[in-house]
């Protein structure tokens, strides 16, 4: 079955261009596949992805109550004749997250209607239950697991002292209990390191044997030093969802206000939003940081590229990451990355970075200061830091180790593949 093309269809539930690693991965992993002469269609819900022009983009619309000010309100009539509709509605009215679980219905829906003849579906993380009666189906499934939202809960629940938030967190993640359920009966599960695999094995219950390990790639013609732009001393970046516990942005911000005496023109560059009245927003008022710290939300990758290029050093302070591609894509950029060891940070950082223990401001600060001090250093991390990338992990490698699992499972059922 090699250099034999496919028909592949990708699954996202969500698929933000410039927040979050879901979006990235279904733009790179559907480009290297096509740049590999397979055709892949892309089914997304809102926010939608932005990808290559051969690959098709097939928007499923939800209520996006995300995106909606005022949830009660953006039931309409005609929602109350959907139960998918309804049902999204009033999760989210009850402080539920029930995305997942509805896109499933609606991929659903539109694949009985469309009868379309691929030869692999894809999902990328929703894990819903339309994934079980597609396989019953016939049609080979596969399922990316970058980790298991799990671990998001512990830590969360670990921040948390009010039992009534408690509460509430654990609503909001009520959909894991379909997520493990499904992750149990598909038969490819495909996570992007070894720390995800032994995560999901233990908390997921799935089967060592059922999940293949495949790492994300970089795209390293895009995310590259800019020689032409001067590095802007005393800077440093990081990415990070502001109130998220999971991303440890306070351990960084109590590091950053450690090195201000030592270092006054010390600026923090954050690619995220900062939600006013936020745990974040209060941290940077306590420590006095507001003159220190800037966000930038909803910019484009060569303004990400630009601001990496102006960075003395990237930190990534994470509790839990999957993968980690902000670590990566620093690291492309030929910029000295700080990292904890938080998941599988170590993983993709190896001895080309500096990598403390999770949860640790002073270490976090005892390394920044470090690369601070030093431009030789700066450089040396920095064009390691690129090698290692450039090496180990591409777009490329990724799709073909997929490609190859792909006709492994076709030959393994015996399924005749459409293209």
């Amino acid at each position: 079955m090699e250099n034999k093309r496919l028909k592949i269809c990708l699954l996202s539930y969500r698929s933000n261009p410039r927040s979050g690693g879901q979006g990235v991965y279904i733009k790179f992993l559907s480009k290297a596949l096509v740049d590999l002469g397979h055709k892949v269609d892309v089914i997304s819900s809102e926010p939608f992805p932005e990808l290559d022009s051969r690959v098709k983009l097939i928007k499923i619309f939800g209520l996006n109550l995300f995106e909606n000010g005022n949830h009660v309100t953006a039931l309409r009539f005609k929602h109350l004749f959907s139960f998918t509709d309804f049902f999204e509605w009033l999760s989210m009215l009850t402080g539920g997250f029930a995305e997942p679980y509805t896109f499933g219905r609606r991929v659903l829906k539109h694949l009985k209607k469309n009868n379309p003849d691929y030869d692999i579906i894809h999902d990328n993380q929703s894990l819903s239950y339309a994934l079980i009666s597609l396989k019953k189906k016939g049609w080979p499934v596969f399922a990316t697991i970058h980790h298991p939202i799990s671990l998001d809960l512990k830590i969360a629940l670990d921040h948390e002292k009010r039992w009534q938030y408690k509460f509430l967190i654990n609503r909001w993640h009520y959909f894991l209990r379909m997520q493990k359920r499904v992750a149990r009966q598909i038969d490819h599960v495909v996570t992007v390191s070894e720390s995800s695999k032994k995560d999901i094995t233990r908390d997921f219950n799935v089967a060592t044997e059922n999940i293949t390990v495949v790492n994300n790639g970089i795209d390293t013609e895009i995310f590259k030093p800019l020689p032409q732009i001067a590095r802007v001393a005393e800077t440093i970046m990081t990415t990070s969802s502001a109130d998220s516990p999971l991303k440890g942005l306070p351990y960084l911000l109590k590091a950053v206000a450690a090195l201000t005496e030592e270092f006054p023109n010390l600026h923090l560059n954050i690619l995220g939003k900062l939600n006013e009245g936020g745990t974040a927003s209060k941290l940077i008022e306590e420590l006095d940081l507001g003159k220190k710290v800037s966000f930038f939300s909803d910019i484009s990758t060569n303004e990400i590229v630009m601001l990496y290029a102006k960075a003395s050093c990237a930190v990534v302070p994470s509790l839990y990451e999957g993968f980690g591609l902000p670590a990566g894509e620093a690291m492309a950029c030929e910029v000295p990355v700080v990292s904890t060891d938080g998941g599988a940070l170590p993983e993709v950082v190896g001895e080309a970075g500096l990598i403390v223990r999770a949860g640790d401001h002073k270490a976090l600060k005892e390394s920044i200061a470090y690369f601070l001090k030093s431009s030789d250093l700066r450089k040396e991390y920095g064009e390691k830091g690129r090698e290692r990338i450039v090496k180990k992990f591409s777009w490329y490698r990724c799709a073909k180790q997929m490609e190859s699992l792909y006709l492994k499972s076709l030959e393994t059922s015996g399924i005749d593949y459409v293209s």
